[in-house]
Formats: structure tokens, sequence, C-alpha cells
């Protein structure tokens, strides 16, 4: 079986761990929720695994640096989502701290790898011009 680059990438194999730890803390969400804040986390969350996977097909570093800063934004949503969750008392403060530091390590990694892209754009923008 084929694997794809995205499958081989930190950054996304701990995106995709997170997503299950939003989708057990989220199935203990009172039923009011289902079409709010379940919804909310669970696609936002996904988003961010997705967005990483997508940027890794495009060719060119400028697409590349879409994908990281929509899958960085989808983050900071996951984020908001989940204070209000915890203000709600939906989530545990034990749940809540540990999904943020989860969050935290994602997020810097994506910086990491758009800071790297941009540098990378930049080097082929600099070639292109000589």
């Amino acid at each position: 079986m084929h694997v794809f680059s995205f499958e081989k990438l930190e950054i996304w194999i701990e995106a995709k761990e997170f997503i299950k730890q939003i989708y057990n803390v989220t199935s203990k969400f009172p039923d009011t929720e289902k079409f709010g804040l379940i919804s909310q986390l669970r696609r936002a969350s996904i988003s961010i695994a997705s967005n990483i996977a997508e940027g890794s097909a495009r060719k060119s570093f400028k697409d590349k640096i879409h994908f990281s800063t929509i899958a960085f934004s989808s983050s900071v949503e996951v984020l908001n989502q989940l204070i209000i969750s915890f203000e709600l008392s939906f989530i545990s403060e034990t749940d809540y701290l540990e999904l943020r530091k989860m969050l935290e390590s994602i997020t810097n990694k994506i910086n990491a790898l758009r800071n790297y892209q941009i540098e990378q754009s930049n080097k082929t923008n600099n070639q292109i011009d000589k």
C-alpha cells in the first residue's frame, strides 16, 4: 500500500491523535450540543489535519503556506471552543488542560512548518529574480 508524504509528518500524526481526543471528550457533552459545540469542535479539529494533508500535496510554497495558515487558524478556532466548553463545564479542567497542551504542541509545529515554507518560498523567488 502506498504511503502518502503527509502520513509521515509528525505534525499530521499529532493532529490525528488530537482529533481522537476531541471525539472522546465531546462524546460526553450534553445531547443539546450535538449541532453546536460538538459539531464545531469535531469539524475544526479535523480541519487542522486535513489542511496539513492537503497542503503537503500542493506544488508551490505559496499554496503550502496558505494551507498551513488555515491549519493554524483552525487550531485557534478549536482553542476558542475549548475555552467556551470548559467555562460551560462541558469538559473537566484536566481534559481542558491536556487538550490545550496538545494544541500548543500542534500550533508550535504548524508555525515551524509555515516558517520553513516561507523560507523556501523566499529562496525560490530569489532564484527566479536572479
